[in-house]
């Protein structure tokens, strides 16, 4: 094995007022750092590895790894909170927002953000204490979409009143369609990623997304979200609620059902950005209690990882794939699928 430069465990500093100096990790613009999360079958954290458990590699090719560490990091975290959903699922994410900022320690910094049709970024990031209880309080004070089933026919209806159910002023009935309200998950996702990328560097940068995982009309894609995602290091949590915590709707999109789109509004994409960032699985919880047991253990997967680096090559260039081995049975290994390399320095 290469020399590594190994951070042992519990070297850290837990006293709050040193957190200025936290150890550094001083890199070029080609260090790449990997988080990773190994689990059991059952669900459980695996400690106790080494850096010769692991073997890491880029474009199908070994790199030595130059830095280990099994130490929790400080979170830098952006919560993204749907307010698109019914009133009665955004009542439910809202009494369990106490729980939520439990799950944060005194070392994290938290920014909130929340959308719907179009984003907001309602406080900028700083310490889980007295500020953040204020916004959550903030917060518990907005609204979702309205309940109701839209109107489509009868007198109320968009066509007017009706006469042997035709409209009276028109020959011929009209096929009414509820319109789509846009959902820009990518807009709020994107939004918290390039506040993140101007954090400090020694710590974990996530995005913890509360939401159904519903996405239509945003501005910006999945794919060009995604690469700021992966540019920046930025590791996506989830939470689906409502829609996304149906078991057999999550079923019936894995199954490519046709027009379950149609029927449903608009698709649950957090799986996606979960996936191709390692962040493990999406916690689906429709009751109040599992949602919040799901946020101890988001937060507690993203503090609690290993973290790998190495130097790839110098240079920018496209989409470079990552796959992180584990040289032990019986586990599950969660890392981001890949990176894009930033350009070099001029």
């Amino acid at each position: 094995m290469p020399e590594i430069k190994t951070v042992p465990e519990g070297s850290v500093p837990r006293d709050a007022e040193t957190r200025e100096d936290l150890y550094t990790i001083i890199r070029p613009v080609n260090f790449v750092l990997v988080p990773v999360m190994v689990k059991d079958n059952n669900g459980r954290l695996v400690n106790g590895l080494l850096p010769k458990d692991f073997s890491v590699l880029e474009n199908g090719q070994k790199q030595p790894l130059k830095f280990f560490t099994s130490d929790p990091f400080p979170l830098s975290a952006a919560v993204v909170i749907d307010l698109g959903m019914p009133d009665v699922g955004v009542k439910k994410v809202q009494d369990t927002l106490s729980a939520l900022q439990g799950a944060f320690s005194q070392w994290d910094e938290v920014g909130i953000y929340t959308y719907s049709s179009n984003t907001g970024r309602v406080s900028s990031f700083g310490e889980a204490g007295q500020q953040l209880t204020a916004v959550m309080n903030q917060i518990k004070t907005y609204s979702g979409a309205n309940n109701g089933v839209p109107v489509t026919s009868g007198p109320l209806g968009p066509d007017g009143p009706m006469i042997n159910d035709r409209p009276m002023d028109i020959p011929v009935q009209r096929v009414s369609t509820p319109p789509k309200t846009p959902r820009v998950l990518n807009d709020a996702i994107l939004l918290a990623a390039r506040d993140l990328s101007k954090r400090d560097r020694a710590r974990r940068k996530i995005i913890f997304v509360i939401s159904d995982g519903r996405e239509y009309r945003s501005a910006a894609s999945y794919a060009d979200t995604l690469k700021v995602l992966l540019t920046q290091n930025i590791i996506v949590y989830a939470v689906g609620v409502e829609g996304a915590a149906i078991p057999v709707y999550g079923t019936l999109q894995k199954m490519h059902v046709p027009k379950l789109g149609s029927v449903t509004g608009y698709s649950n994409i957090l799986p996606k950005y979960v996936n191709a960032t390692g962040g493990g699985t999406v916690y689906s919880e429709y009751a109040q209690a599992g949602i919040e047991r799901a946020y101890a253990s988001a937060i507690g997967d993203a503090r609690n990882q290993y973290t790998l680096g190495y130097t790839g090559k110098p240079g920018g260039g496209g989409y470079r794939r990552i796959e992180v081995r584990v040289r032990r049975p019986d586990v599950n290994v969660y890392a981001k699928d890949g990176y894009y390399p930033l350009p070099a320095a001029k």
